[in-house]
């Protein structure tokens, strides 16, 4: 086991990495206030995991309350949040007892939203199941719910008390599912870590067949690129954080475009990554060289790279309401070099709009 430290003044907390963790009881009773907690996972998840994690507390002294949702993207909503709270109210679940999300990005971002507002805050661990949550979205306290008209835009900074990544989760993720994580972990090599991204060129054939050190390897990487971010601009505040969201302007105007499920985030946030790069080219600032190299690992990687023909107007429009947008003006993350991004609203119409064709499915 491996443990990446988030260092955050008071409220740090660890990532535990490695395989069979979610047996490991002592793991998560270490860091609860009371030996209650509330359980939450979904339909799909629950037939393989549930059991586990539920006897292994009941074990170690643990009351716990199961909460099993639907499964999917369009399920993370305020109908769903409504049922988590019915559930904890139903309980009787108290400020000290704590939320665990068992689960991929959907659970840990509704979770953790359950725990930021119920009974105005209380104590939450993230147990990801997904590659995808494993090395982003459980680490750093977004949380988050879907509007029709946007990805996460109802949520709340609110950080775990633990995160604990069992590697051993991966051996039953379906592929596609393994893609949309291998799209983020490729993110941080693109926006900050350039030795990274060349490691990935060599080693992506390994991780598509989930060659387990080479797995734990990118997440231990991918999470002290996370944990960096996160410590330096907790809130997205001076900026940095944001530079997390290549590829995500692009991608979440995919994912409402076409309706939540439709596409997995990381094959979104990839092909979004490719307009991204693609602007950033006609800018002047990478070469043709560079957008080649980042299609080629995506298509290794078995990620789409082509995106959804919404038509320029309508992606102009889901972007208009992206979080990122101040004073209007949509802005977006671009890259001066592999391993170097920025956030820029000065992008002249010309390249959004030749960086768009370019990169949509021809009809």
């Amino acid at each position: 086991m491996h443990t990446v430290q988030v260092e955050l003044a008071g409220r740090g907390y660890p990532i535990y990495i490695g395989d069979r963790l979610l047996p490991r009881a002592d793991l998560v009773a270490q860091h609860l206030p009371q030996k209650r907690a509330a359980l939450v996972t979904d339909t799909a998840l629950a037939p393989l995991y549930l059991d586990t994690v539920a006897n292994a507390l009941t074990a170690a002294g643990v009351n716990v309350a199961p909460i099993v949702l639907p499964a999917g993207e369009q399920h993370k909503d305020w109908h769903t949040l409504s049922t988590v709270f019915d559930a904890l109210l139903a309980n009787r679940c108290e400020r000290k007892t704590t939320l665990i999300a068992l689960g991929g990005g959907v659970i840990g971002d509704l979770t953790g939203f359950a725990a930021a507002t119920y009974l105005r805050g209380v104590p939450f661990i993230q147990m990801p199941t997904t590659l995808l949550a494993q090395v982003d979205s459980s680490v750093g306290g977004k949380t988050a719910i879907n509007h029709p008209r946007g990805k996460n835009m109802i949520g709340a900074f609110y950080q775990p008390l633990a995160v604990i990544a069992d590697t051993t989760t991966l051996n039953t993720l379906p592929e596609r599912e393994l893609g949309s994580g291998l799209a983020e972990i490729i993110k941080y090599g693109l926006i900050r870590d350039a030795a990274f991204f060349e490691w990935l060129e060599s080693n992506i054939n390994a991780l598509v067949a989930r060659d387990a050190a080479a797995l734990a390897a990118a997440i231990q990487r991918s999470c002290e690129n996370k944990a960096a971010v996160v410590a330096a601009d907790e809130r997205e505040e001076s900026g940095e954080r944001t530079l997390l969201n290549l590829g995500h302007t692009f991608g979440h105007a995919i994912e409402t475009g076409l309706g939540y499920g439709a596409w997995l985030h990381g094959e979104a946030v990839a092909a979004g990554s490719v307009i991204a790069a693609r602007v950033s080219q006609y800018m002047g600032l990478i070469s043709a060289a560079d957008v080649a190299r980042i299609v080629v690992l995506l298509e290794r990687a078995r990620l789409p790279v082509v995106a959804p023909d919404l038509g320029l107007a309508r992606y102009l429009q889901l972007m208009g309401i992206d979080k990122k947008v101040e004073g209007g003006a949509i802005r977006f993350i671009l890259l001066r070099a592999i391993g170097s991004a920025f956030l820029t609203a000065d992008v002249p119409p010309h390249a959004l709009a030749a960086a768009l064709a370019a990169s949509v499915e021809r009809g």
